[in-house]
């Protein structure tokens, strides 16, 4: 089968971290957000194939990023978007992929932004038990909670409803949008667009589907991330780190308290400080500030401030001069 890890996303609700890199860089441990799925992917013997997927804009620096790592199976597939105010929608550019890279093979879509708790391969072996499209589905804990995924109704392991972001979710267990179809299911992408059906959340696309074909749900019991917003990014960071710091080799740390989940990239410096749960990108400096929550991002520089959740921009200054 083939394999397809969306990233062509503009992640604007992670402004300024995100304004100039994709989304799927950030660093969660020792490895960027992307290549958790890449590694699940490249071990997995049903895949033969995976394309990345992303916008003209950050084209080149995923195909830097695929030069430089491990991954075989991994290539690059470029969208035509240049801006979020272009961009297609998930199913549209799903359906656009298909059609660009041929794809006649079952195909395994995951979202690149979402850490999963579980090993991608144990999903494609259910798939290939059930035979049919499946969907990975998470309980979030509440049906509050699941306002904001793709809630499932099931009987049994066969997904009976998925809701999109509905207002009454019939359920706490949802669609973490990573989802496997069969060869056959991909010329249905062209005729549900071409009905007019929603082009972007891929839940309608599932609950059209099960109208008219079978659909079955993979459900796992692990740690879940969906990187849309900073707060979540940190999360995936502390969940990584397990209350412990990672200082990256060239990283400078004198007198420094850090107090758990902190990350401080290569080249960055924090010196009489003290972090809670931040992530300290390259090159950048801390001195004699008090920082919880908070992502400081490279080049910049934070001196003798005390701050709570803040997002610091790259060559930025705080406090300005």
């Amino acid at each position: 089968m083939k394999a397809v890890v969306l990233a062509g996303g503009f992640a604007t609700r992670l402004w300024p971290i995100t304004r100039h890199r994709a989304k799927m860089f950030l660093p969660v441990g020792e490895r960027a957000i992307v290549d958790y799925a890449l590694a699940d992917l490249e071990a997995d013997e049903r895949v033969d194939e995976v394309f990345v997927s992303t916008n003209a804009e950050f084209a080149d620096a995923f195909r830097e990023h695929l030069a430089e790592s491990p991954f075989e199976k991994a290539t690059l597939s470029v969208e035509s978007p240049t801006a979020e105010d272009e961009k297609f929608g998930v199913v549209a550019a799903l359906a656009e992929l298909v059609e660009r890279e041929g794809v006649e093979d079952d195909l395994l879509v995951v979202a690149g932004d979402n850490l999963v708790g579980t090993d991608l391969a144990d999903f494609t072996a259910f798939f290939a038990e059930r035979g049919t499209t499946c969907l990975v589905a998470h309980d979030v804990g509440s049906r509050e909670a699941a306002r904001a995924y793709g809630p499932v109704r099931l009987d049994g392991d066969r997904v009976v409803e998925l809701q999109e972001k509905p207002e009454n979710p019939a359920s706490s267990v949802t669609s973490i949008a990573c989802y496997a179809f069969p060869a056959e299911v991909l010329d249905l992408l062209d005729e549900y667009l071409a009905a007019g059906n929603n082009p972007d959340e891929p839940g309608w696309f599932i609950q059209w589907l099960v109208d008219r074909r079978p659909v079955h749900a993979f459900r796992f019991d692990g740690p879940w991330f969906d990187v849309g917003e900073a707060d979540a990014y940190l999360d995936a960071v502390a969940w990584r780190l397990d209350g412990e710091n990672l200082i990256a080799d060239g990283a400078t740390v004198e007198g420094a308290d850090l107090l758990g989940d902190v990350h401080v990239c290569a080249g960055a410096t924090v010196r009489n400080a003290t972090l809670e749960r931040c992530v300290v990108f390259p090159d950048a400096v801390v001195e004699g500030a008090t920082l919880r929550n908070s992502i400081v991002d490279e080049s910049a520089t934070v001196r003798g401030v005390d701050l709570d959740g803040a997002r610091i921009g790259q060559h930025s200054t705080v406090p300005g001069a």
